[in-house]
């Protein structure tokens, strides 16, 4: 008997555990932990945007990088540098965000929220680099 109660419990905490049909849209009507759900697939898709535009604006920089003379090259990496400095950046601020709720159900949601917002400004930031110029 013990071991079917122990098998209904495991089975319910994994099933509880299950992304549900939460709409995103409508986030007033989530339990944390669909709010949590949406907020973590708000912040992949800010990401996979950046990658996309990452992607082209490494490439057109370095195109032009390679009509500078020779001496005054650098530009992806000074490119890259900056970015990986960046994504230390959010992901320590971020986490530093998320601690006013500290081991709490809230904590993923304000952090993911909070990557997803500095995300998209870096994403809009790298764009201009090359459409600025």
């Amino acid at each position: 008997m013990r071991a079917l109660l122990a098998a209904a419990a495991l089975l319910a905490a994994t099933a509880a555990a299950q992304p549900q049909d939460w709409n995103c849209d409508d986030p007033g009507n989530l339990p944390q932990q669909g709010m949590n759900f949406c907020a973590a697939r708000d912040f992949e898709r800010a990401d996979r945007a950046l990658n996309v535009a990452w992607s082209k604006v490494r490439e057109a920089v370095a195109a032009r990088d390679a009509d500078l003379p020779e001496a005054l090259r650098g530009w992806p990496e000074a490119l890259l540098a900056a970015q990986r400095a960046w994504i230390g950046y959010r992901d320590g601020h971020c986490t530093a965000e998320g601690f006013q709720f500290r081991g709490g159900t809230m904590e993923p949601l304000i952090v993911a929220t909070c990557k997803a917002r500095l995300t998209r400004q870096r994403t809009e930031e790298l764009l201009l680099l090359v459409e600025a110029y």
